[in-house]
């Protein structure tokens, strides 16, 4: 009888302590609600509700946050204990899965989840904001700023030696592929792992800034559609004609630039919506993020965060590379994320390192000092 008693007893602990985390989370739930309600509130004001887009991400999030990365997260901690617990493998299994580390796992999974409705906002948003501007005003001027700033050059030029079908199906997998998936793997570890407690409040909230900053505040300020589609909004199809026609080689490939540049400038001729629609250049998610990502990776060691800031830059000449961004661009995505990043480190504390957790007063639930808790 006494077996089902403490089984019982596990149980509530362990729904205890998730609920304790899922409320110490609020924080993030508040935010993401009031950007929700924000994007609702900007296309109805601007007449474009019918570009909401929610249910197209759906299959992917749930494929990506539910299946692939906890799979992937599961085998490495497998392995992990596989060839580093010889002896002690008893004792770093029931660790690993303590009700401590599947509360951790579960409320985690449950913020990562919310941030499918962070991503529809994001996509709602940015499909309205070339209503709200009624086009892409400054292509010209920005392709302009970027040729002086580049000795009277557009920048694509610098890079024209590089015009290499087996380089540029390279760029192209790891710009559309690789990049969003470690991106977001990143968020997935810090969301659910006891190792990233001390940086998890201000890693999120940062992570969202980014996103929100860069990706609908500035792109909607300074609208531009980008190397790839200069010709269509401005008339002057000659400025990137030899670049669009190197790009073109790679049509039919589905990872291919000029295969996901057309998919998306037929969604914006026909005003629908997509997975992942919504044309803006200026500045550049892709530098934001890869910048973002290099700043926490230094944080925790400065030789990951030399080949993180290293995959950074190799992520903004990629983007000029492949027709999809004026290199400044990239230049003022990495600065005003540098200061989202400084930003967030003066206001929001970090919270508990993973050992400091394990060595609190048991009965006390250890909680990241930067959260925001509930009361």
């Amino acid at each position: 009888m006494s077996k089902p008693a403490i089984s019982f007893a596990g149980c509530q602990s362990l729904a205890a302590e998730t609920v304790a985390l899922v409320r110490a989370d609020v924080g993030f739930y508040l935010f993401i609600t009031l950007y929700t309600l924000v994007g609702f509130i900007f296309l109805d004001t601007i007449g474009a509700a019918d570009r909401a887009a929610y249910s197209i991400y759906v299959d992917h999030w749930l494929f990506l946050c539910v299946v692939f990365l906890p799979l992937v997260a599961f085998v490495i901690d497998a392995s992990h204990i596989v060839r580093r617990f010889d002896r002690r493998r008893g004792l770093a299994a029931r660790r690993l899965f303590s009700p401590s580390r599947i509360a951790r796992l579960v409320s985690g999974l449950c913020l990562v989840m919310t941030f499918m409705i962070f991503q529809g906002t994001f996509t709602s948003i940015k499909n309205g904001l070339v209503v709200w501007r009624q086009g892409f005003r400054y292509d010209q001027i920005q392709a302009d700023i970027d040729a002086w700033m580049h000795f009277g050059v557009d920048p694509w030029q610098w890079l024209s030696f590089a015009q290499v079908d087996f380089v540029r199906m390279a760029l192209e997998w790891n710009y559309s592929i690789v990049f969003f998936t470690s991106s977001f793997a990143g968020l997935f570890f810090v969301a659910t792992s006891p190792l990233a407690v001390r940086v998890r409040t201000r890693f999120i909230f940062c992570f969202m800034l980014v996103w929100v900053i860069l990706g609908n505040v500035l792109a909607g300020l300074f609208m531009s559609a980008g190397p790839a589609f200069y010709g269509k909004v401005t008339g002057d199809e000659l400025r990137f004609a030899p670049q669009l026609q190197f790009l073109a080689r790679g049509t039919g490939w589905p990872e291919s630039a000029v295969s996901y540049q057309d998919y998306l400038w037929m969604l914006h001729s026909l005003g629908q919506t997509g997975f992942g629609s919504g044309i803006s250049a200026f500045p550049s998610v892709h530098v934001g993020l890869a910048v973002f990502n290099a700043l926490f990776a230094w944080e925790y060691s400065r030789r990951l965060g030399i080949l993180a800031f290293a995959y950074a830059g190799l992520i903004e000449v990629t983007s000029v590379y492949l027709g999809w961004h004026y290199a400044i661009d990239g230049y003022a995505a990495a600065i005003v994320t540098v200061l989202i990043y400084a930003a967030t480190r003066q206001m929001i504390a970090d919270g508990r390192t993973a050992t400091q957790a394990a060595d609190a007063p048991r009965g006390k639930l250890a909680v990241p000092a930067g959260s925001v808790v509930a009361g």
